[in-house]
């Protein structure tokens, strides 16, 4: 029986290496559905022979090796009771040849697998879903919480983007270089919501998912490396510049502290350097786009040293032109958060009204705590209490939630005072 220590050490093994195993696997014997089974296979033979054994030098070559071999086993015994299917032993051929395990085309394997789960074939939900699913390991129900999606939808959803690269071929493969900058901007869109899941989870007991956050960086910085693409730069700006604030965003308890009241001390300072020169070398390029300018809102907040010290003038009118390239009503609402912090919480709350009187935001958490900030600071204690009321309605994260319920236990005791 493994003991305690084992399993410690086993459930970080899979929470290190289990998504890169699949990748790989995904690779090896080109079938989503396979490499799956192959991974859980690969675990249960570790479970077997690591306690006797020991952890090998290098868990992930061990485990995608047990994978492979016992997926190709598995096809050979399928083999033997499909003799009459004239195809089924090629299969098994083609499947126990052996694999190039060190491409050089391709410096990693979940990168490769994010441009299969990114093909322009595939639905701009379905890219979401599977990435979120096949190479970050979410659950079906944390995506579809994410997304606000029900969990059969995204399932179906999930198979039937597996279903289509599967019947079309697909590649899994990143692009040759004429095709790599045109297949570039939903692969941006999904790691920076990798990175969004991993930076603020949308449930759960923790306020961020560090090892998701990281993955994220990591991908980041493979495509710059790889396309240095304006874009590409000012995306990873943006997430090593939100990401350098981590240990200012939650009390040792796990409570959520936000950024005016973040002792900014803690931040990451290499990280703030780093994600500064990149905003810088995107800007210059002249060619930035929406990536960029949030890098450099985020450069802004940075450079401040106190919150007090925040240049807000300059945020907005990077807000401003962030709103005429991508016009949406979070932009929007993020711009009139830093219009009431130029200029006063009423211009602010004017222009939160009106964007939540559109509908378009009627069910997003953050817009009703941002109206309930506003009022808030206006004295409106009743109209701010019922906002957080909304906002705590819709909230899925514990630490939101309990942050939620701290303000709304504030205002109670200034309405009964």
């Amino acid at each position: 029986m493994p003991d305690a220590d084992f399993k410690q050490r086993m459930e970080a093994v899979y929470q290190s290496e289990s998504r890169a195993v699949l990748a790989t696997l995904i690779r090896l014997l080109g079938d989503f559905d396979r490499a799956e089974e192959a991974l859980h296979e690969a675990f249960r033979a570790a479970l077997e022979k690591w306690p006797e054994q020991g952890l090998p030098e290098n868990p992930r070559a061990w485990l995608v090796s047990a994978g492979r071999f016992r997926s190709i086993d598995q096809l050979r015994r399928q083999a033997r009771f499909d003799s009459f299917d004239p195809l089924a032993h090629d299969t098994v051929a083609d499947q126990a040849a052996p694999a190039d395990e060190d491409d050089p085309t391709v410096p990693d394997d979940r990168l490769r697998l994010i441009f299969t789960c990114c093909h322009p074939a595939l639905a701009p939900d379905a890219q979401i879903a599977l990435t979120l699913r096949e190479v970050c390991g979410l659950t079906t129900e944390q995506i579809a919480q994410a997304f606000l999606t029900p969990v059969p939808t995204l399932a179906q959803r999930i198979v039937r983007a597996k279903g289509k690269i599967r019947d079309a071929r697909i590649p899994y493969e990143v692009p040759a270089a004429g095709e790599l900058a045109e297949r570039l901007e939903p692969v941006l869109r999904v790691i920076y919501l990798v990175f969004n899941e991993g930076y603020a989870a949308s449930s759960g007991a923790e306020l961020m998912r560090l090892d998701l956050a990281s993955e994220a960086i990591r991908l980041g910085k493979l495509l710059v490396e790889m396309l240095p693409e304006t874009e590409a730069i000012g995306l990873l700006a943006l997430m090593l510049l939100h990401d350098s604030r981590r240990a200012a965003r939650a009390s040792p308890a796990g409570e959520l502290i936000v950024l005016e009241e973040q002792d900014r001390s803690l931040w990451n300072r290499a990280q703030i350097a780093e994600g500064s020169a990149l905003v810088g070398q995107a800007l210059a390029t002249r060619r930035f786009g929406p990536y960029t300018l949030q890098a450099a809102i985020g450069a802004t907040h940075c450079r401040a040293a106190r919150a007090a010290d925040t240049d807000w003038k300059e945020i907005v009118y990077l807000y401003d032109l962030l709103l005429r390239i991508e016009p949406t009503p979070i932009i929007e609402l993020n711009r009139a958060v830093a219009v009431a912090m130029r200029d006063g919480p009423a211009a602010g709350l004017t222009l939160v009204d009106a964007l939540l009187a559109r509908g378009e935001l009627a069910d997003y958490r953050l817009a009703h705590a941002a109206r309930a900030d506003l009022c808030r600071r206006l004295g409106r204690a009743t109209e701010a209490r019922e906002a957080y009321a909304r906002a705590l309605a819709l909230a899925q994260s514990e630490p939101e939630r309990r942050f939620l319920e701290r303000r709304l236990a504030q205002l109670a005791d200034v309405i009964a005072g």
